[in-house]
């Protein structure tokens, strides 16, 4: 059976827990929620576990091993290797989800491979795996903040606005992993890139 680790990005603690950094956690809890309801032996969501909070579940015949880090973001690429070599996935089976300053609040981009684009966490992961060859979920936050204010923003809790539509981006993120393990990549992108 085919296995999959889907790495959602983010700092632990609480005062981390809401912020627009701390989007990849988000999705992570989203995903393994809603697998949960289809997988009905699957366990409770999250155990404290070697390196990160680890929910497994199966999905179309397939195991998904889903992670928080508890390595702090910038040292993401930690757990990623660690989970990998543990459950014996191979690269191309690692989908890691994150936020994305680059790209307006709320776009997302599936790309199956490239540079850290300035992100400390995809920067340790290529580092660590010594590859950009991965896939990467990238979800647009924004960039609406002034001079100098850039960690405040990456670190702030979301705006009003924001809030609006969060569930809704976060509930598509889920659809675009489960697809990741469902149809592939390729397929994936070709589905999802082309919506806003």
């Amino acid at each position: 059976m085919s296995k999959y680790l889907i790495a959602g990005l983010g700092n632990i603690g609480e005062e981390y827990s809401f912020t627009r950094h701390n989007v990849g956690f988000l999705v992570a809890d989203a995903l393994a929620e809603s697998l949960q309801k289809e997988d009905r032996k699957a366990s409770s969501l999250f155990r404290n576990d070697r390196l990160a909070m680890v929910h497994e579940t199966k999905f179309k015949g397939k195991v998904i091993v889903i992670i928080k880090p508890t390595t702090y973001m910038n040292l993401s690429g930690k757990a990623v290797n660690y989970w990998l070599q543990a459950e014996k996935i191979p690269i191309e089976n690692l989908l890691v989800i994150t936020d994305d300053l680059a790209l307006p609040y709320g776009t997302l981009r599936l790309r199956k491979k490239g540079s850290d684009g300035g992100h400390n966490g995809l920067s340790d992961i290529i580092e660590t795996l010594q590859s950009q060859d991965y896939a990467r979920l990238r979800f647009g936050i924004g960039n609406e903040f002034s001079k100098g204010k850039q960690v405040d923003y990456v670190l702030g809790q979301w705006g009003e606005e924001e809030q609006k539509t969060l569930k809704e981006r976060i509930d598509k993120s889920v659809q675009i992993a489960k697809s990741f393990v469902a149809i592939g990549i390729e397929r994936t992108m070709t589905d999802f890139n082309k919506m806003k």
